[in-house]
């Protein structure tokens, strides 16, 4: 039998045995998989996957939190979870890796336009919101804290480049910028006043557009161009 690593002592033993078991039961195992395409689903569709009822899969949603595995956020009147961070998921692939199984895609049953754009209250929403929110991220034009985002010097210049007046949305009461979770791709996309700028923005210039009453928007030709960092 290997020896245990000096650096290891009897804490953190425990810890990696209570972690291992969160993870060793079958129902959260089978949650804990379906998070590992990023996106996150609600406590009703968790409970789904794991074929357990609502009053059973609550408390496994707590030992699921209390062992950092998962983070849940509220969003209307809906629990959504989603994996704490990569760590987690890496340590999730390797032991899937053991097994030879492979973790589902997440399939989304939103209408296919709605999917790709729509309006999400004043900001917008779907695949290119998403991709946009992503690329900002990426592109270090914002910077993630405590639920919000803040804009950095290299955000504020890529959007004064754009036209858009970064002045104005500073002085809102409103949230300047914060993540908000994609109920079709389940991963976020910018909501609060920036949020609001950028469709603003997007439709003045003509690269997105609103398709008659529906919430869907279409990206044109220019939009594709524009967005195509994203």
């Amino acid at each position: 039998m290997p020896d245990i690593p000096a650096n290891v002592d009897e804490a953190v033993e425990g810890q990696l045995a209570a972690i291992a078991a969160a993870i060793g039961d079958p129902a959260r195992a089978r949650m804990l998989c379906s998070l590992l395409d990023g996106c996150a689903r609600t406590a009703t569709e968790l409970a789904a996957v794991a074929d357990i009822g609502a009053s059973t899969a609550s408390s496994h949603f707590a030992r699921l939190r209390e062992q950092g595995l998962v983070t849940q956020a509220m969003q209307g009147k809906h629990r959504y979870y989603r994996l704490a961070n990569p760590d987690v998921a890496a340590a999730l692939e390797a032991l899937l890796v053991v097994t030879g199984v492979r973790a589902a895609p997440f399939k989304p049953r939103t209408p296919p336009d709605l999917c790709e754009a729509r309006t999400c209250y004043k900001h917008m929403a779907g695949a290119v919101a998403v991709r946009v929110h992503d690329a900002f991220l990426a592109r270090g034009y914002l910077r993630a804290g405590a639920g919000q985002y803040a804009l950095t010097p290299r955000g504020e210049e890529y959007l004064r480049g754009l036209g858009v007046d970064v002045e104005t949305i500073h002085t809102t009461r409103r949230s300047f910028a914060h993540p908000c979770l994609d109920w079709s791709a389940r991963r976020p996309h910018i909501g609060g006043a920036l949020g609001d700028a950028l469709l603003a923005h997007f439709l003045a210039r003509k690269w997105v557009e609103r398709q008659g009453h529906s919430r869907a928007l279409r990206l044109t030709r220019s939009g594709e161009k524009a967005l195509r960092f994203a």
